[in-house]
């Protein structure tokens, strides 16, 4: 069988891991994360319109080069100016050209919250995100075994961090929720291909508890698409591509920001 990109990511960052010699429980109990919350942001239930994350992106495995000279620290000023709620920050390198201090430039930029947008393999990972100012991380659900999740989350509760779980499908959302999950992102793009079926996430908020906090993400790129995610009953949408690509970003962001929210039924 082919390697896939996921595959191919994902064996990276595991090699990675696997030559991280620090010990994790020897760190934990000196990391603490105390800045704005990720959770409590996309909770705020005073604003009528759907949140926000606006993504920090400079390329992408199946499209290249987005923004390969992007200012980190200006885009963020520039996203928390048009109405972002928080900002996510792409910190792979090998296959995004990101990195762990572009998230300490956007935390030492702006006061939003900031998720780790990564391929989370290891406690490590989680405890680095957390000292470099991310108040959540990204967990993929069909990277990570039952067990991982589990301990990666209970990790995050730990320092303070809240997770973003990541799900493309039912079985993966209902595993995703076992876990103990609280937010919940319905990635619209399949990470084995790197396709987007704008239906997929549709499909899946429905097998979801209405009190779940949900993210939609991936393949959003006007507001059309962002209407579509709202009145399927999103609470958020997660944007990097449509923003860093436009040739007004503020604009965009703050279009994006005004779409209404839609109780779910």
């Amino acid at each position: 069988m082919t390697p896939t990109y996921l595959d191919e990511i994902l064996a990276s960052h595991r090699s990675r891991a696997q030559l991280d010699e620090r010990e994790w429980r020897a760190r934990i109990d000196e990391v603490r994360y105390s800045g704005p919350s990720f959770v409590l942001v996309l909770r705020q239930g005073s604003s009528p319109f759907i949140k926000v994350i606006a993504e920090v992106k400079r390329r992408s495995p199946s499209k290249g080069e987005l923004a390969a000279d992007l200012d980190v620290a200006v885009l963020a000023a520039t996203y928390r100016d048009a109405g972002a709620s928080a900002i996510s920050v792409l910190t792979d390198q090998e296959f995004f050209a990101g990195s762990l201090e572009d998230l300490a430039q956007v935390r030492r930029s702006v006061e939003l919250p900031l998720l780790r947008k990564d391929f989370t393999v290891s406690e490590n990972d989680i405890l680095d995100a957390a000292l470099a100012g991310a108040g959540a991380v990204l967990l993929i659900v069909a990277a990570l075994s039952d067990h991982e999740l589990q301990s990666f989350l209970e990790v995050a509760e730990r320092c303070g961090v809240d997770a973003l779980v990541e799900v493309h499908d039912e079985e993966e959302a209902r595993r995703a929720l076992g876990a103990g999950a609280r937010i919940i992102g319905v990635n619209q793009r399949d990470l084995r291909t790197f396709d987007v079926d704008v239906k997929r996430a549709e499909r899946v908020i429905a097998s979801l508890p209405r009190d779940a906090l949900t993210v939609c993400e991936s393949g959003i790129a006007s507001v059309n698409d962002v209407e579509r995610a709202a009145n399927a009953g999103f609470d958020a949408v997660l944007v990097g591509e449509a923003f860093v690509t436009a040739v007004d970003t503020s604009a965009t962001v703050k279009a994006f920001s005004l779409v209404p929210t839609v109780q779910r039924a």
